[in-house]
């Protein structure tokens, strides 16, 4: 797929969280404007292929913010981050007006947890802001309610599906949309523990994966202690061809695709 004027293909490569938040579940992934270059730096030094911010926490539990706080946390960091570095920069959003507002100042890929479809967007205004800038998409599963008597996979090829066919008709370009899962999203723990086992299933919609399983409570515990499974999931999807994860912890996941592929005889 195309992110930008970049080329992904035949590997996994990871996407970099930085959350301009003061609440988002992981606070090593927070950073003020103060932080914010050294952090963007130290993630493309560290392998990042993209980085990806966001200006709302969307953690269980999280209090939403409206579209003029989030851009507000989100225009200073897009400029300063597309001003110093030459690395693909999507950015974490569910509003159309802020997807616009990013994409004008340079952003290059929206990152939407509710799949084109948030709240009253029943007209596809998020799809059509995407294609109208020429920009990437990633697509993920959400819904509201958690079940655990509901067809888990019946419903996420069921949304995604649909997600797939409103960009479609908005004209996104096919080779600019990635799929999520959305682990962690509308799902019990065994939900999740399913899905990540079995994600090469989402490779008949037809379009490259991201797997978004970092430091998440899936794995029970601390937050502190959760590095070495979200490394086993890393390490999963390079096996199973995902195109990207998304991750907190940049280096160490880009050294377990590293070992992962020349174990697999690819390096």
């Amino acid at each position: 797929m195309k992110i930008a004027d970049k080329e992904f293909k035949n590997g996994t490569y990871v996407m970099a969280i930085i959350n301009l938040t003061p609440d988002s579940f992981f606070a090593d992934s927070r950073a003020n404007l103060d932080k914010l270059l050294f952090r963007v730096e130290n993630a493309v030094q560290d392998g990042a292929a993209v980085i990806d911010i966001g200006g709302q926490s969307t953690r269980p539990g999280h209090k939403p913010v409206n579209e003029e706080e989030e851009w507000s946390r989100l225009e200073r960091p897009i400029d300063l981050i597309k001003r110093n570095f030459d690395v693909p920069l999507s950015v974490d959003t569910y509003y159309a007006k802020v997807a616009q507002n990013a994409l004008l100042h340079g952003a290059d890929m929206i990152n939407d947890v509710w799949g084109l479809a948030y709240g009253e967007d029943t007209d596809g205004e998020m799809a059509s802001v995407i294609a109208k800038h020429g920009a990437s998409v990633c697509i993920m599963h959400n819904q509201n309610k958690v079940s655990e008597d509901c067809n888990m996979w019946n419903d996420v090829f069921t949304f995604l599906s649909n997600s797939i066919k409103i960009a479609k008709n908005a004209n996104v370009d096919d080779d600019r949309i990635l799929i999520d899962g959305g682990v962690g999203f509308g799902k019990t723990k065994e939900q999740n523990h399913m899905l990540v086992d079995q994600y090469d299933r989402l490779d008949a919609l037809g379009y490259p994966l991201l797997l978004g399983t970092s430091r998440k409570s899936m794995f029970g515990g601390e937050i502190k202690d959760r590095l070495a499974p979200t490394l086993e999931t890393t390490r999963l999807a390079t096996r199973k061809g995902v195109l990207f994860v998304r991750v907190h912890d940049v280096k160490e996941n880009c050294i377990a695709i590293e070992e992962e592929l020349r174990a697999m005889g690819r390096l």
